[in-house]
C-alpha cells in the first residue's frame, strides 16, 4: 500500500508523516511530494530515508492514497488526476470543501458521508473541526439554532512564515518574510485571510458553510470573528451556542464527556493552548449557562491546530477508509 504526501516538506505535510508513523498506519511505502525546489531532499519515515519527488512522478507511481496539504490551487489541478488513477485523495486545502459531490469529514461526526465511489474527500478548516467536535453531540440532542464564535488562532495556522515572524519579532529582529500585515508579537490581528464584500473574512465564512455541511443542517446561524494571536501552536475559541431546546448543563457535560475525541473540564475549569499541543483531542472548558437566554450556553474550546485541526483528522479519515476497504475485500 503506497501513500503519497503532497506538500510533504510543509508544516502540515511533515506532521502528516509524523502521525502516519506514530499511529502505525498500514503502508508499505510513502511517496513524499513537494515543489521543484525541494525535489531530491529526503524525509524520514520509519527510520528510512525517502526521496522527495515531483507531483508528476508521484502520479506515475500510482499510490493507493494521497494526503494533500499543498494549497488549493495544487489540489484543484492535481487531486482529480490522482483520483483518475484510482487513488483516494484526502485534501487539507479549501479547494473541495464546499463541492456538493465531495464529502467534508470529521470522522467522529460524519464518516457516513464517505461512500465507496468517493475519490476526493475534504478535510475541514482547523477552526471548524474543533468547534464542531464539541457541538456535534449537543446538536444531536438539542438542535443548534445559533452559534457566535470568536477564534484565537495561533501563528502556526499560517504556516512556517507565521511562526518565523512571531519568533523573529520576539527576538527583536525584522521579519525576513512576514506572514501578516501587522506585527504579531504583543499584538492581536482581527483578520485571517481576505475580507469579502459582506465584511467577513474568507476564514470566517469557511466556519459558516463548513459547520452547516458537517452537521447537516443549513438552518444553523454562525456568526464568527477570527483573530490571529501571538501563540505558537494551538487554536482557542470562545463559543456561544443557542439551541431550540433548553439545555441541561449536567447533561451537556455528560454528552461531551462521552463523545470520542473530547476532553471536558468540569465547570468552571478550562484548558489552555499549551495543554493541548502535541495531543489529538479537543479540549472543552468554561462550560456555563448564558446570562441572556435560558436556551444558550457558553464554552471555551482549544485544540492543536496542526494535529486534530489538520494532519490527525486527515490520517483518521485515511485509517477508516482503509478499514472499510479491507472489510469489503474480506467479504468478497
Amino acid at each position: 500500500m503506497k501513500i503519497a504526501i503532497v506538500g510533504a516538506t510543509g508544516v502540515v505535510g511533515s506532521k502528516m508523516i509524523e502521525i502516519l508513523e506514530e499511529r502505525n498506519v498500514l503502508a508499505s511505502e510513502i511517496i513524499p511530494v513537494a515543489s521543484v525546489k525541494s525535489v531530491g531532499k529526503e524525509v524520514l519515515f520509519r527510520g528510512q530515508k525517502q526521496r522527495v519527488r515531483t507531483i508528476e512522478e508521484a502520479v506515475a507511481l500510482r499510490p493507493d492514497y494521497a494526503l494533500f496539504s499543498a494549497g488549493a490551487s495544487v489540489s484543484l489541478e492535481w487531486a482529480p488526476i490522482f483520483a483518475q488513477t484510482g487513488c483516494t485523495v484526502i485534501d487539507n486545502s479549501s479547494a473541495w470543501r464546499m463541492s456538493n459531490d465531495v464529502p467534508l469529514v470529521v470522522p467522529e461526526i460524519n464518516m457516513h458521508a464517505v461512500k465507496p465511489f468517493h475519490r476526493i474527500i475534504a478535510n475541514p478548516n482547523c477552526s471548524t473541526i474543533q468547534m464542531v467536535m464539541a457541538l456535534a453531540p449537543l446538536h444531536k440532542r438539542y438542535r443548534i439554532d445559533q452559534i457566535v464564535v470568536s477564534t484565537y488562532q495561533s501563528v502556526s495556522g499560517s504556516g512556517q512564515k507565521g511562526t518565523n515572524q512571531l519568533i523573529q519579532e520576539r527576538e527583536s529582529r525584522t521579519p525576513t518574510a512576514p506572514a501578516f500585515t501587522h506585527p504579531i508579537d504583543l499584538n492581536l490581528i482581527p483578520q485571517i485571510d481576505l475580507f469579502l464584500e459582506n465584511g467577513y473574512t474568507k476564514e470566517e465564512m469557511k466556519m459558516v458553510f463548513e459547520t452547516r455541511k458537517i452537521l447537516e443542517d443549513d438552518a444553523i446561524i454562525v456568526i464568527p470573528t477570527a483573530v490571529r494571536v501571538p501563540v505558537l501552536c494551538g487554536h482557542s475559541e470562545s463559543v456561544y451556542v443557542k439551541f431550540h431546546q433548553m439545555p441541561d448543563l449536567e447533561e451537556v457535560v455528560r454528552l461531551m464527556s462521552t463523545f470520542p475525541g473530547l476532553v471536558v473540564a468540569i465547570p468552571p475549569q478550562y484548558h489552555t493552548p499549551l495543554n493541548c499541543v502535541g495531543k489529538d483531542d479537543v479540549f472543552v472548558g468554561r462550560i456555563r449557562h448564558d446570562l441572556s437566554s435560558q436556551y444558550a450556553i457558553n464554552m471555551w474550546i482549544v485544540s492543536d491546530n496542526l494535529r486534530k485541526g489538520a494532519a490527525t483528522n486527515a490520517v483518521q479519515i485515511l485509517e477508516q477508509i482503509i478499514d472499510l476497504q479491507q472489510s469489503q475485500i474480506a467479504l468478497a
